[in-house]
């Protein structure tokens, strides 16, 4: 499995339902739940800057990943953004080999 970090942007109307925001985000991990079985997370945080929400999981390749994306998009999400993340010590050993 690989690592993703999900950066999430609100679209105003939903930043404006806050109140509603653990319904919604219910709602939104159903679908991903649904549609992506093979996905695990690991842990969501709400941010203090240009994005809303992280949320780190693990799935098995970048489209499962674009799907996540993609419904997050689909559940009124202004912008959506799946990066994938290397181990630090994978990342020290790909350094060594330049």
């Amino acid at each position: 499995m690989k690592t993703f970090f999900l950066f999430t942007k609100l679209s105003t109307e939903l930043g404006e339902q806050m109140r509603d925001r653990e319904a919604l985000g219910r709602t939104w991990l159903s679908h991903v739940k649904e549609k992506c079985p093979e996905v695990k997370f690991i842990g969501h945080y709400g941010l203090l800057g240009k994005w809303d929400f992280v949320d780190i999981y693990e799935a098995p390749d970048e489209e499962a990943a674009a799907k996540v994306s993609m419904i997050s998009r689909a559940n009124g999400a202004f912008q959506a953004e799946s990066v994938l993340a290397i181990p630090y010590k994978r990342l020290v050993e790909l350094a060594e080999q330049i």
